[in-house]
């Protein structure tokens, strides 16, 4: 009898997704369809979970990598009891609902992250099994910790994808047992078969990667479907693939198995020919027999149990646990650091200093003492500076290790930063060049979506890199970094701003932050009566005046000691310059309009941008009247300092943009 009514659950998620996307005219149903016995035996058996307590920190992670399929996962939420309705899924992608077209992070209970872009959840899933076992190893516990998964559901667009063979490969080095991948092998894609594009052996390649390789040759059987899953779940020492074979939109007669069951609806016949193959009424819609939903909903139950079992088990270690475990488990369940946190930040130290070196100073004084803060490099720790004597490597021999080594990875490095922000209580950090940030951007978009308190330190910040020439000089990252919405851009201009910005970030943990870090040594500023960690938190301050400037000179990096250069030089002539220095536009823009003014006065229209990097964005401030000291063209292989001359990033070209302006605003024009 409940084989019986498992069979009768797989088919109403099936006819289900059929259902809202012949109502909605538009969606996917094809791959919900096919793969409804797969997450029928996820969330009815293997999963651990609590529908009533979507954020229970025992639970198994979900992702659906194959974020286009979200009705396998909303159908799920319906049946098993997370709070979702029958209309919740008939407004599947209407404006406002809580079922969009693809799965949202803090939108729907149950969705572990989002979705949509192929092949990021199969990387961000590698970063949460390895904050998994991270956690585990840090509070040196076994259970209640040690049985916890990773489940992601995968298709063949996921795999083609670089960032998961990237992520992959690193889960394979590590030997990641806490995951475990379910690759959706149905032969389409959306322009026809995979074979135009994708004949690649997958078993074979994730074999190659290290990792525990199952194949089941029949999706729709239950019985292989749960020995495979059982088997890949209890492998703790490679992560695994599940291999199934399913035919896309099965059972359709007309439709599966075909590229035109990716998307849109089945229409009224085939829709209504399913249910009569299914034994279901053809004439009705979103129908779920009682006796089913009675059935799924035993999992609310089946939660509650774990979730008691869970809390026995982590009552008796924390009771047992000695203080300062205790205290960090405390800390990660609630994602809160020490109170005293802030004096762990080093004295920034006077002298000129590579902004890199500062931050790096800075990430060292807080790893030694925070294990919630820990990170890498994509193979670059020497040259960005997070290379700090003592610290073990994260591995699978040393799991409480807290160097991540990503190899050349950088695409992957900030996704399974994601999925360590992800798992909660962490706050990651990765390293790698500005120029390099553009193979990344996937990841840091998704970051910027979910809010996630990710931090990524790029060093080498601009054409003053020099010798390596323009493929690693940044000239228009800066301002495609800015261009994120909910990405915080930092650009300090010494080691003091530095460490005041790195205060102001771990101050807060609701939005991702890009450092840019300089190579070439920083001037230390005058911050003499200054509380710098004040005026850096308000992203843009006047850190020298002028009564009644003629002329306003903005700012970032090391360019702000061109800007007081070419203020002394313009005061020699009678003519006063405010210098601005804005380590970080976004801060500033969330001032109010009192404090932006006080600092850029709306009565000063003279003014000037100074930054190694395109303009674009500066406008916004420099107004009708305003001069940018800007580099517009690629860089050149020579010396830091020939190469900005040579591009006119100069003290001498700021006091000829700040005479330009201020003519330009007394003429009017």
């Amino acid at each position: 009898m409940m084989r019986d009514l498992d069979r009768a659950a797989v088919d109403v998620a099936r006819v289900l997704a059929l259902d809202v996307v012949e109502a909605k005219g538009n969606g996917h149903a094809g791959t919900a369809m096919a793969l409804a016995p797969v997450a029928h035996v996820l969330f009815q058996e293997m999963m651990r979970h609590d529908p009533a307590d979507p954020g229970w920190r025992g639970r198994d992670r979900f992702v659906l990598s194959a974020g286009h399929a979200s009705l396998l996962l909303y159908i799920q939420l319906y049946l098993t009891g997370y709070g979702l309705t029958l209309d919740d899924l008939r407004r599947t992608r209407a404006f406002g609902s809580r079922t969009p077209g693809h799965p949202e992070y803090g939108h729907t209970a149950g969705v572990e992250m989002t979705t949509g872009p192929l092949g990021q959840g199969v990387a961000t899933a590698v970063g949460m099994a390895m904050a998994l076992r991270h956690e585990r190893a840090l509070l040196r516990a076994g259970a209640p910790f040690a049985d916890r998964t990773v489940w992601c559901v995968a298709g063949d667009g996921d795999l083609q994808e670089g960032v998961s063979a990237e992520a992959s490969s690193l889960a394979g080095t590590l030997g990641l047992g806490e995951l475990v991948v379910v690759y959706d092998d149905n032969g389409i894609s959306i322009d026809g078969p995979t074979s135009l594009s994708f004949t690649e052996d997958v078993p074979a390649r994730y074999r190659a990667y290290g990792w525990h390789v199952q194949v089941v040759d029949d999706g729709d059987d239950l019985g292989a479907l749960r020995a495979a899953l059982a088997a890949a779940r209890d492998e703790r020492d490679r992560p695994s693939l599940v291999a199934v074979r399913t035919v896309i939109g099965a059972p359709a007669p007309s439709r599966g198995g075909t590229s035109a069951a990716h998307a849109g609806p089945f229409g009224a016949d085939e829709t209504a020919e399913v249910k009569r193959l299914l034994g279901m009424d053809p004439q009705a819609s979103f129908a779920v027999p009682e006796h089913v939903l009675d059935h799924t909903r035993a999992a609310l139950e089946r939660g509650a149990r774990l979730h008691a079992d869970w809390d026995k088990a982590h009552a008796a270690w924390r009771a047992a646990a000695p203080p300062d475990l205790a205290d960090l488990d405390e800390r990660l369940a609630t994602g809160t650091l020490p109170a005293d946190w802030a004096d762990l930040l080093p004295a920034p130290g006077g002298g000129p200093q590579p902004t890199r070196k500062a931050g790096g100073a800075v990430l060292a004084a807080l790893t030694e003492h925070l294990p919630q803060i820990w990170g890498g490099s994509a193979d670059l720790s020497e040259s960005t500076n997070v290379a700090f004597p003592g610290r073990r490597p994260f591995s699978a021999a040393d799991p409480a290790g807290t160097a991540l080594h990503f190899g050349i990875r950088e695409h992957a490095m900030a996704a399974v930063l994601n999925g360590i922000a992800l798992h909660g209580g962490f706050r990651p950090f990765g390293t790698t060049y500005l120029a390099f940030s553009d193979y990344l951007r996937p990841a840091l978009r998704l970051a910027a979506m979910m809010r996630l308190p990710v931090a990524l330190a790029f060093t080498h910040d601009s054409v003053s890199v020099g010798e390596d020439g323009p493929t690693h000089q940044p000239v228009e990252q800066l301002w495609g970094l800015r261009a994120v919405p909910g990405l915080d851009v930092v650009r300090p201009a010494d080691a003091a701003e530095t460490v005041a910005a790195w205060r102001r970030v771990l101050e807060r943990a609701d939005r991702p932050v890009a450092f840019a870090l300089g190579r070439h040594p920083a001037p230390a500023l005058d911050h003499t009566g200054r509380d710098v960690a004040a005026d850096v938190a308000r992203g843009g301050y006047v850190l020298a005046d002028a009564p009644s400037p003629d002329v306003l000179i903005m700012a970032t990096g090391s360019e702000v000691a061109l800007a007081v250069e070419a203020r002394a030089r313009l005061a020699a002539d009678g003519i006063s310059a405010r210098v601005v220095s804005m380590p970080c536009l976004e801060w500033f823009a969330e001032q109010d309009e009192a404090y932006r003014d006080a600092v850029l006065p709306p009565d000063v229209p003279a003014r000037v941008s100074v930054e190694a990097g395109v303009a674009q964005g500066w406008w916004r401030y420099l107004g009708t009247h305003g001069e940018a000291v800007s580099v517009e063209r690629f860089g050149m292989s020579g010396p830091g300092d020939r190469v900005l001359a040579e591009l006119g990033v100069t003290a001498d070209a700021v006091v000829a943009a700040a005479r330009r302006s201020i003519a330009r605003a007394r003429r009017g024009r």
